[in-house]
């Protein structure tokens, strides 16, 4: 260890927190004679203070040996900085931790505004990219393996693509899919569902009538046309092919969700409550107590609405 850096680093941390001497000592439980030996050198702090020493000066024990330490406005600034050298989401985290601690204070300034900012956004950044890398990995994978997960992973991507604004590179990419796998019911419900997500609705609702031509018994097709149709306000046809949907048997009522949802848009509160309290009472029966919360919550919410 250089002395000398400590000691220096100590006494500039010291006084750039507007501490003296004295006030350090009165903290650390410790004599004024002890920390002015420590600035000076002459002895060293016990290592288990250092980071009490670190804490009260707003930096980090390592800083205490850089010949190039500086002093931050706080130590919430100070893992800001960390954050933005390792892109680390641990450090991300004691970041974040720190900066609501500032806020409950009320002391954020202008610049702890702007970090708290700016490490979201690095945030975001390493976020998108994994989540882009490891639906890559998914796709990589045989679909035949877990069709299910496979599927609902290209969906997912192809959602993450429109919020990039990448969408119209993923409907050409879903178009030659289906031109290439035209017998793969999965492969029209992504292109429907990427139409849906560019807001081309008559595109979309084209697609679900081509689609349901080819493969009149899958059920996943029939929700997303009535998804369309009510997106194109043609509410008969969207409970009518939510209603074939549910015939044709879905995962976990996905036609009543749907059906729910939409008459809570329309305003018939009483046909969404009833549905809500339909959906939790199979779900609990079918041992889905988590789900069946859900959708008694969802009940409740509607309810409110029937009372306003």
């Amino acid at each position: 260890m250089n002395n000398t850096i400590f000691s220096e680093n100590l006494k500039k941390f010291r006084i750039a927190k507007n501490y003296t001497q004295e006030q350090v000592a009165d903290i650390l439980c410790v004599n004024t004679q002890t920390v002015s030996r420590w600035e000076c050198g002459t002895t060293l702090p016990d290592v288990l203070t250092l980071p009490t020493l670190a804490r009260l000066y707003e930096v980090t024990v390592d800083d205490f040996y850089k010949k190039s330490s500086v002093a931050y406005e706080n130590y919430a600034a100070r893992l800001a900085s960390v954050y933005e050298k390792t892109r680390d989401p641990e450090d991300f985290l004691r970041c974040v931790l720190e900066y609501k601690k500032l806020m409950k204070s009320g002391e954020l300034s202008i610049a702890d505004k702007w970090n708290y900012a700016i490490i979201h956004q690095f945030m975001l950044c390493y976020c998108m990219d994994t989540s882009l890398e490891w639906y890559d990995l998914t796709l990589a994978e045989n679909p035949e393996e877990d069709p299910h997960s496979y599927y609902r992973a290209c969906s997912c991507r192809a959602k993450l693509f429109f919020t990039l604004g990448r969408g119209e590179e993923f409907v050409k990419e879903q178009k030659e899919k289906v031109t290439s796998s035209p017998d793969n019911p999965r492969e029209w419900t992504l292109l429907i569902e990427a139409y849906q997500f560019a807001k081309r609705h008559e595109d979309a609702y084209n697609c679900f009538l081509q689609a349901s031509a080819r493969f009149p018994t899958d059920w996943e097709l029939y929700i997303l046309g009535g998804d369309v149709c009510a997106d194109l306000l043609k509410y008969d046809e969207a409970f009518s092919n939510w209603e074939k949907a549910g015939e044709l048997g879905t995962y976990f009522y996905d036609e009543l969700y749907c059906m729910a949802d939409c008459y809570d848009t329309l305003g018939e509160y009483d046909k969404s409550y009833q549905l809500y309290l339909e959906i939790a009472e199979k779900l609990r029966k079918d041992g889905y107590d988590v789900e069946a919360e859900m959708a008694e919550r969802d009940a409740l919410e509607v309810k409110a609405k029937m009372k306003d």
